[in-house]
């Protein structure tokens, strides 16, 4: 028989948690943020390495665990991109199968919901960072998740990238992909050729672009995620000096995240079916360093899929109670791995930071350098993550 829900009389206001301090977060991202580590390379697996060593070093029972992957996210999206400017060039019907083919990979890869272009792809290894701390018998489970492979740039970024600006979404910055293919398609219905050349345009324009986001190194990342594993890395810290008692504390750096979430999906494979979804949280932290934390209310590229409300509220709340800053009601149209957990129908929260306009600064660019974080915003996202695990113990 399945637990039940626990109640929410179980789930205690918090005492104020010890504040990391920010000196030992900036030497975490500056050490790693030395090593160039796009997904599912030498330097991924180096860095997870490291990762490991550190958070054994604080008690924490540490495995790197090797998953398959492809290692990228924009060579089977720009190849499937190319595939529908070319069938356009071979006439109507042509153009009516590749469009369709097209748009349906293009449409399984952005929204991360089927895989069947990566199918064609040579597989390689991505390396998860998988620690245990807390009671290990407890029946209540959290898992707090960053990533430490780095994003490649390309000309398609800008100085600053943009969550929202104005508005609490984020442009859908992949419809524009996924239209080229659909009108190359709608040639064959509508019988216009102006839509397939329009079509054929967009998708070789795509094709170009992505092209040009795979050719570059991968930037530092140090906000894009060191942060995160900054924070994870104060967070185990912080427990290990004071375990939470009844709760198990799973801490989670994922790899290859840069390649559609590729990590996070051999983590599912590998430990969803011993992770009961009604006792295990996820709250995941991604570029946590812009200077002000948000806690998205929904994110997805193609349909927005909200996250756990009473699980939001709670996080809310023990940031009033340690007197932190926390925005909600904004929806970004990137993908983090947040959304493979609340695919899977457990209660998880997406932690991340912006500036003071609605931007996050440097990302994914060369400049996302350990100089330009603010390391007072990743302490707000390490005291808030533990106090959001003490909030869970049971007392």
């Amino acid at each position: 028989m399945p637990a039940q829900r626990p109640p929410e009389r179980f789930l205690h206001p918090v005492t104020p948690v010890a504040r990391p301090d920010e000196t030992a977060l900036r030497a975490t991202v500056e050490r790693l943020a030395a090593i160039e580590r796009p997904s599912c390379s030498p330097g991924e697996r180096a860095a997870a390495e490291l990762i490991a060593e550190r958070l054994g070093e604080l008690g924490a029972i540490v495995r790197v665990e090797r998953e398959p992957a492809s290692g990228s996210r924009a060579w089977p999206v720009g190849a499937l991109s190319g595939l529908a400017a070319v069938a356009g060039l071979a006439g109507r019907r042509a153009g009516a199968l590749g469009g369709v083919l097209a748009a349906l990979g293009i449409a399984g890869e952005v929204s991360r919901r089927h895989r069947l272009a990566r199918a064609l792809l040579s597989r390689r290894t991505t390396c998860n960072v998988v620690a245990g701390l807390g009671d290990a018998a407890a029946r209540r489970t959290l898992v707090v998740m960053a990533h430490h492979d780095a994003a490649p740039s390309g000309t398609v970024f800008g100085r600053r990238s943009a969550l929202v600006r104005a508005r609490a979404e984020s442009p859908p910055l992949w419809w524009p992909v996924l239209v080229g293919p659909v009108l190359v398609a709608a040639d064959a219905a509508a019988r216009l050729p102006p839509v397939r050349w329009t079509g054929m345009a967009l998708s070789a324009l795509a094709a170009v672009a992505l092209a040009d986001v795979r050719t570059p190194r991968a930037v530092p990342g140090a906000n894009d995620n060191l942060s995160g594993v900054a924070a994870l890395t104060a967070l185990a810290a912080s427990l290990a000096r004071r375990p939470p008692s009844g709760l198990r504390v799973i801490l989670f750096s994922a790899g290859a995240e840069e390649a559609a979430q590729e990590g996070v999906r051999g983590f599912a494979r590998r430990h969803f079916p011993y992770l009961p979804r009604d006792t295990t949280w996820f709250l995941n932290l991604d570029t946590v360093g812009s200077g002000n934390l948000v806690l998205l209310d929904a994110e997805g590229a193609l349909r927005l899929e909200r996250y756990d409300t009473e699980f939001g509220d709670l996080i809310e709340r023990c940031a009033t109670e340690q007197g932190l800053g926390v925005q909600r009601g904004l929806r970004s149209r990137a993908g983090t791995d947040g959304v493979v957990p609340l695919r899977h129908g457990y209660r998880a929260a997406c932690l991340v930071s912006v500036d003071d306009q609605h931007l996050i600064p440097h990302h994914h660019l060369p400049s996302d350098v350990p100089e330009h974080v603010d390391y007072r915003c990743v302490a707000d996202a390490a005291q808030l993550a533990e106090a959001v695990a003490r909030a869970l113990a049971v007392r």
